[in-house]
């Protein structure tokens, strides 16, 4: 029998990188180039399949404008996994993501959380070397992918990859409610999709 794991995972990074389309596009397949600025925070959900099992993901979208940073410290709480966001066309982007690093190891209440870096809009100008990123997942243990909400491309496979390393991570999310007695299946499935999304903004 399948069982259904329930996730948090926090979307961070700077005001502009594409947090809000990057989380859009893997909910809806939908593209918004005049998305707007997230205020506070914005919460989506989706049901995805990994080795047989569904999980549900929560997932959180955090304001990358400085103002509206104490109304995100008690949403870092209880996450298990985190996507930090760079945008590959504005150098500082990445630089700051020091910043968001510095909050997650402040306010995360999970010590093994898995952190996935995404240099994403790839299909803009690029001005951030791909090894610039490697370089800085690398150094902090990170994972690493590079996307573009506006094609699509390594949306789908950034979360699967998140949520797979997180699966595989020994007692972060097992003790997590009705989850706490899920068995994770040996058997390679590729993740599929299923529609549950919606939105919450605070």
């Amino acid at each position: 029998m399948d069982y259904i794991a329930t996730l948090k995972i926090l979307v961070i990074g700077e005001s502009g990188v594409g947090k809000s389309s990057i989380i859009l596009a893997f909910t809806t397949g939908d593209y918004n180039a005049s998305f707007p600025a997230t205020i506070g925070v914005d919460y989506k959900c989706k049901v995805m399949e990994v080795n047989g099992m569904k999980v549900k993901l929560g997932i959180w979208d955090t304001a990358g404008q400085e103002r509206y940073r104490t109304l995100t410290n008690s949403f870092y709480r209880e996450a298990h996994g985190a996507i930090l966001v760079y945008d590959v066309s504005e150098p500082k982007t990445l630089q700051k993501l020091n910043e968001w690093v510095e909050e997650l190891q402040v306010y995360t209440t999970k010590k093994n959380i898995v952190c996935l870096v995404v240099g994403n809009k790839i299909d803009k100008p690029r001005v951030v070397p791909r090894e610039a990123g490697q370089a800085f997942a690398q150094k902090h243990r990170m994972l690493f992918i590079e996307s573009s909400a506006k094609t699509q491309e390594g949306i789908n496979l950034a979360f699967e990859e998140l949520v797979q390393k997180i699966i595989e991570t020994p007692g972060l999310w097992e003790t997590t409610g009705s989850s706490s007695n899920i068995r994770v299946s040996t058997e390679e499935a590729r993740p599929q999709e299923e529609s549950c999304y919606g939105s919450c903004t605070i």
